[in-house]
Formats: C-alpha cells, structure tokens, sequence
C-alpha cells in the first residue's frame, strides 16, 4: 500500500535513483547536442518541485531546469510568476488539477509528459511544493521510466513545513517535541483510512500536518479526538500560505471546525495539530510586515526592476515585474563614438541615468578606450543610481542635484557661475525631451545630446500579471519614469485599466511621472517626496501605514 501519511522523527534517509539507460550528457543541466544527425536527441523530463506559493521559494536548480526547458507543464498551485524564468519560446502548458476543477486527469498528464520527453525535448513538470510528497510525482515518475526516458527528481520546498513556518509556526522544537506527521487529507478512494491508522496517527507524533483539508476537516478533527488526541489540542489552519493572501485561524481540536467556517476560509488549507502552534503568538513574522498582504506590479524594465524589487520585498510584498520599456542599443553608434573620441572638447559629462553610463562605457571599451579618456572632464550624476554606477567605474562624481528635475539640474549647474563658452556632453535615450540641454543653453554653455540607447515597448504584457489583474489581486503599480507609465498604460488597454482604477492605488516617483499619469487615466493616489527608489517605497509605506 502507497503511503498516505510521513512520520518523521530525528535523523536522515537518503536514496539515490538512477536509470540504466540513462544518456550521460543529459545529467545535471547538460543541454543536448541539438545539431547531431547520428542519432535523434535524447529528451529528459524533471519533476520539477515549485514551492508553496512564494516564488522566492524555488530551489536555484528548479530554477535552472526552468531555464532550460523546451516544455513547462504546470499546476493550478504553481506561482505563475515563475514561469518567467522559463525560455521565451518554451511550451507552456496548463494542466489544471485543483480538487474542484480538474483540468486535466492524472493518465492524460503521464501521456503528455511521455510524448513531448519521446520528441527528444527537455521537459519540466513544474509542481507546487515538492514532488514527491502527495503530489504524484512516484506515479509520474513510474510512467517516464516505463516509456525509457530518463528523468530527475528536483525536489521542492513542501507546503508541509514551508507554510507553518510563515504563520510563525516551526513544526518541530526541542522543548515541545521531535516528532512529525505529514499527512494528506486527500486520499484514494479506494483506501480509506483504518481505525488502527486513525489511532497511530492521534497518538504517534507530537506535531502532526493535515495537508488538502478543507473538504474533510470535520472528519479529520473527529477522528483525532475519538482515536486518543484530546480535544483541547492547539491547532492552526493557514489558507493560500506564504502568499499576500495568507489568512489563519487558531483554536483547538474541539472548535477549529467552527472557527474555520466562521472565517470563510477554504482550500488551499494546511492544518497544523499540536502544542507548537502556541508559538505563533511570540514568532508570526511574515504577517508582522509592513507590506505584508500587498501584491505590487514593477514596471522598470527588467533588467533595472532588482533594486526595488528587493526593497518592495525586505518590506513584506510580493511582487510582479511587469516590464514596460525594453533598453536596446541604437542602430547607429557612429554619432555617439565621434564625440566620445573627443571626450577632451568637453567641460562636462552629465549622466541622467545608469543605462547611459552602461551605454557610454560599453562604446569606449569598443572604440579601445578606457576611464582615461575622461581626464580633465568633470562628471555630473542623476540620482544616487547613476552616482553608484559611477563610483563603480572607480569614478568620482563632480556633482548630483539634490533633486532630479529638469529645473533642479540647472538651478544647481547656475551655482557654478559663468558657463559661457563651457561644453556639456548629455548620452541620453533616444526619446530623451530637449528641455535639460535647452536649459543648459539658457545658462550660456553649450550642450550636445547624443542617443546613446533606445527604449522600446515590449511586444505584450507578462500574461501572468494580467490574471492577476483580473482577478482583482494586485495592491500596487509602481511608477520610475513618464514611460513607464505612457507604455502601461498602452499595454493593459484601456478596458482593464478601467477595470483597475478604483480597486488598485498607483505609486509616482515624481511630479513628472505623475503628471504623465493623469494624462493617461491612471489614478495618482501617492508621490515620493524623494525622487529615488528608496523614496517611492518610503512613499507606499506611508500610505500603507496611514491606512
């Protein structure tokens, strides 16, 4: 009999699978020859564990199967957001398999799985949690083997711990006990638990995990208490664990029932049985957050979205990078190479954002230069980003305005007195507006613009944000720029943005930003006092807090 329950007690059980016909080059992350005609190529299929709901919580080799794969076949339990990771030409397909709604049965998965691996393609079935702990990954497994083709077990973080310890809850402490049991309240049909399982499960582990509970709950607590478990019990029950929408509630075996329909709460649902639960009220962490519950959309691109994305996420949010601006080189480098070869002309060298000063230093390494060819040319930064991309070329800044205007640019620039006959150097985006080097003249000097890279907009919004959009999930979209916001809105259209507008606030990082905001229909519901980074999640955590 397959087992429907785990009881873990101190110490290790390792086990090693492998197949005898198994290629050798599709070990590890290997891709495969794709050129060779000897002999067609060998697919291979990870059973890939995607983790409870946070997508922090891949594994770094989950992560990289994803990378690799040609086919993404994936649950209703998997975080979409991870699906970012895959290929951008990877098949990705959805298979359903929720209790209610089954998208897919189990045969039709094991066929599908079989079928793409024997068209030599790198597969990855991407599961929530782990693969091999109720999810029927030994049986998917079981089916790829049968058919000849090599496999992996790429374990994942399972809901069983994963979400108790979010709700501040360690399913183990040496003070209360050592003992664990994981069981599924979700089991064949066929083989229904016995009254000698009811009873050495009440009684057999100190802490026990009900996974898949909420259609058998008063089952579950009956059978404990009538099998040896006493009614008082400390138990918890978490809904939709380490996501924003994590709910819990507490009581005992006797009362968790009512507790549970009390709070509308429903599947998915991990109960947790035992005197550790007592601990959530001095150890509940992730619901102690300031963002704690907030789902917030970042529309930097996506090469530049880590900053606040981390910050965003030190604070408690998930977030969901929603690229609006694609950064490209300009077809043309040759205007951008002429006044670099004559970095001596100029007086100044104003870099108004990190990519400029990535597009600049990336012209000089191709032309043979280096931070030489800036000798004698002061440099003047927008923002601590830029001064930080600087002062990571081992360059000195000259000058950063305290603030990143236009107007603040050349207020500061005027401090310097007399300009005239002076030469200012601004690389800038392609879509960059006059009005900066325009001021610069005003003050006398001279001011050359040059397109040292393009933005663009991407060809379609990330297909996962858009469903959490429409289902009513997101808190928060963040705004860094005027683009972002005029590319947004152009990529959500303008039903769902009507759709939006009342349930979902909007972060500016600036006046500029927020007046292109209000141009395009979006909402202003906040504006950083800073123009930073740093600023704009100060300004969502105020509003947040005041809230």
């Amino acid at each position: 009999m397959y087992a429907d329950a785990v009881l873990v007690a101190t110490g290790m059980i390792g086990r090693r699978i492998e197949d005898s016909n198994r290629n050798p080059k599709a070990d590890g992350l290997k891709s495969m020859n794709k050129s060779s005609t000897s002999s067609p190529k060998q697919g291979i299929i990870y059973l890939v564990g995607g983790g409870p709901g946070d997508p922090g919580l891949i594994t770094v080799k989950g992560m990289k199967c994803l990378q690799q794969a040609d086919v993404v076949i994936y649950d209703s339990l998997v975080n979409r957001s991870l699906l970012r990771y895959a290929n951008s030409d990877a098949e990705l397909i959805f298979v359903g398999k929720r209790a209610e709604q089954k998208w897919m049965e189990q045969e039709g998965i094991n066929e599908l799985l079989v079928n793409r691996g024997l068209q030599g393609k790198t597969v990855v079935r991407l599961k929530g949690g782990d693969p091999c702990l109720f999810a029927r990954g030994g049986e998917e497994a079981e089916a790829i083997v049968a058919a000849g083709i090599p496999f992996e077990f790429v374990p994942g973080v399972s809901s069983a711990t994963a979400v108790p310890a979010y709700a501040g809850i360690p399913v183990t402490h040496r003070h209360f006990t050592s003992s664990l049991a994981v069981v599924t309240g979700h089991r064949h049909p066929e083989k229904p638990m016995t009254a000698g399982e009811w009873q050495r499960i009440a009684t057999s582990a100190g802490t026990m995990v009900f996974v898949m509970i909420a259609r058998r709950l008063n089952e579950i607590t009956s059978n404990l208490m009538e099998y040896g478990r006493s009614p008082d019990t400390p138990v918890a029950i978490i809904q939709w664990g380490t996501l924003p929408e994590q709910r819990t509630v507490e009581g005992t075996l006797e009362n968790i029932v009512e507790r549970f329909d009390k709070a509308g709460m429903g599947a998915p649902a991990v109960m947790i049985v035992g005197d550790v639960v007592t601990l959530r009220s001095t150890l509940k962490w992730y619901e102690m957050k300031p963002l704690f519950g907030h789902r917030i959309v970042v529309t930097r691109s996506q090469h530049q979205a880590s900053a606040l994305v981390d910050l965003l996420e030190f604070f408690g949010a998930e977030t969901l990078e929603f690229p609006t601006i694609q950064i490209e080189p300009v077809s043309d480098n040759s205007p951008l190479d002429e006044q670099l070869l004559k970095l001596n002309s100029f007086d100044w060298l104003i870099f108004t954002s990190v990519n400029a000063v990535d597009a600049v230093f990336d012209r000089l390494n191709k032309l043979g230069l280096d931070a030489r060819a800036l000798a004698g040319v002061k440099l003047c930064a927008i923002g601590p980003a830029t001064s930080a991309a600087l002062e990571g070329c081992r360059l000195n800044v000259d000058m950063m305005p305290p603030k990143f205007k236009t107007e603040s640019i050349v207020e500061e620039l005027g401090k310097l007195g007399d300009l005239s006959g002076k030469r200012f150097l601004l690389p800038r985006a392609d879509i960059a507006p006059p009005t900066l080097p325009a001021g610069i003249m005003r003050l006398g000097a001279e001011a050359v613009q040059v397109d040292a890279y393009k933005t663009t907009v991407p060809s379609s919004a990330p297909e996962h944000v858009l469903h959490q959009f429409q289902n009513g999930a997101v808190s928060w979209v963040t705004f860094t720029s005027s683009s972002t916001a005029e590319n947004f809105a152009e990529l959500i259209g303008e039903n769902l943005l009507s759709q939006i507008r009342d349930s979902v606030r909007f972060a500016a990082i600036g006046p500029t930003t927020a007046s292109t905001m209000k141009e395009k229909g979006i909402p202003v519901s906040v504006i950083a006092a800073e123009h930073t980074i740093p600023g704009l999640v100060d300004a969502v955590l105020n509003e947040v807090g005041q809230r």
